[in-house]
């Protein structure tokens, strides 16, 4: 199904525009919801990679409340912040997002140009990458962890990591491979997760700095040692930096 062109062209916003873009997408079964199927068609449309880190930043901004799924709420409130109703703007808004906050590139130059969007919430993350990340990072952990669990399965665990942290921290490369070689590792609970990031963000690629006594989680033990192995087997793992 081929959008129509008037949700293509970056169009000024309007309450009203931004609902018809909704309704675009919603369930036939139930008007009030993007389910699945048309959050699927929504990032196929606007060219938003689903494999990407674009869809989460896109649940994250509408603050939803499920995976790949959208209220009509939590659309009229995000597209309201934003201040789009086009799928180009949108597009353009979760593009900018990833460039600052997972590719690590600089904020956009502020201009007199009238902007495709309301960047008011894009400065506010310029000024604060780092506190930004953080909140993006604790917020997909809460969407993808099942309603009557306290953990994520490690493999979508592995799937959000490769996704959120290895772009930014190349270090998470090498965790990665470890915990694929052990397989012994079933689950991530808030602690290790909150931890992962702490560990990406605290402690030299080299791991000169790692403390074992310094509570971290098991698994990050673990993985030192195994570097610090393969290293002092002659395997030295890749240069590796922030």
């Amino acid at each position: 199904m081929t959008p129509t062109p008037s949700l293509l062209k970056p169009e000024p916003y309007t309450p009203q525009r931004a609902l018809y873009l909704f309704k675009n997408y919603a369930d036939s079964d139930n008007p009030n919801v993007i389910g699945p199927e048309g959050f699927e068609r929504l990032c196929a449309e606007a060219e938003i990679p689903m494999e990407g880190a674009m869809p989460l930043l896109l649940a994250w901004q509408m603050n939803a409340s499920e995976m790949a799924k959208l209220t009509k709420e939590e659309w009229v409130k995000g597209t309201d912040i934003f201040k789009l109703s086009s799928l180009s703007a949108l597009a353009t808004a979760l593009a900018d997002l990833e460039s600052l906050l997972i590719r690590n590139q600089k904020p956009l130059e502020r201009s007199n140009k009238k902007d495709p969007y309301d960047r008011t919430q894009y400065w506010k993350y310029a000024d604060d990458t780092k506190g930004a990340f953080h909140k993006f990072y604790t917020f997909c952990y809460n969407l993808v962890k099942p309603p009557q669990s306290r953990n994520i399965d490690m493999e979508t665990s592995m799937a959000f990591w490769s996704v959120l942290l290895v772009p930014k921290y190349p270090i998470m490369t090498e965790v990665l491979e470890f915990i694929n070689e052990k397989g012994s590792y079933k689950a991530t609970n808030k602690d290790l997760w909150t931890m992962m990031l702490e560990f990406c963000t605290t402690v030299q690629p080299s791991l000169t700095d790692y403390e074992s006594d310094g509570a971290w989680p098991t698994l990050l033990d673990d993985f030192v040692t195994w570097k610090r192995d393969k290293s002092s087997n002659g395997r030295p793992g890749n240069a590796m930096e922030h």
